[in-house]
């Protein structure tokens, strides 16, 4: 069987890897309510959270902030797109996207290309310098779940992302959203 090792209880050894800083929210302490869904959408956040405290611990001596990185990742792992593209793909305007991509442009880890399909909104491209900075990203990640003992079966973890998966699909579902847009309209 494949199991993946955490450590699941040792404060001690959790804040010697993302620091004391990150806090858990207040719901992991609390609860999260009696459904089911509210438990799997109170532990999503609070993971979210500490994820997020995690890679700022673990890139910290980085250059690139977590945008940043989320934009590199993107192109590394769905190849060229333009900046719309890339908007649309998050919950951000293009006018963030492009202050990111500009960022990263002038840092040589992305270039614009000649668009075929649209003279105006070119293709961002990863640079050798932005694959280089992802594969040293990846690195410092893999070392710090190298580290983790997640005693949690591999078939588990895939059921999670499936659980998961179909979740976020429900909330990006175009008749969930139409719902959601008329009910904030009362």
């Amino acid at each position: 069987m494949n199991k993946m090792r955490t450590n699941t209880g040792d404060k001690s050894s959790y804040e010697r890897r993302v620091g004391k800083r990150y806090k858990a929210p207040a719901a992991v302490a609390s609860g999260f309510g009696e459904s089911a869904i509210e438990s799997v959408f109170g532990e999503t956040v609070a993971l979210f959270h500490c994820l997020r405290a995690t890679a700022e611990e673990i890139h910290r001596q980085g250059e690139t902030t977590s945008g940043k990185r989320g934009v590199l990742r993107g192109l590394d792992r769905f190849g060229l797109q333009t900046v719309p593209q890339m908007a649309r793909a998050r919950p951000v305007s293009r006018q963030y996207i492009q202050t990111l991509v500009n960022q990263l442009v002038e840092q040589g880890y992305v270039e614009f290309i000649e668009n075929p399909a649209h003279k105006r909104s070119p293709l961002v491209h990863l640079t050798q310098r932005g694959k280089d900075l992802i594969k040293e990203m990846n690195r410092r990640e893999e070392k710090i779940l190298e580290m983790l003992k997640i005693e949690i079966e591999e078939r588990d973890l895939r059921l999670t992302a499936r659980v998961l998966r179909k979740l976020r699909a429900c909330l990006e579902d175009k008749e969930w959203k139409r719902f959601h847009k008329s009910g904030r309209k009362k």
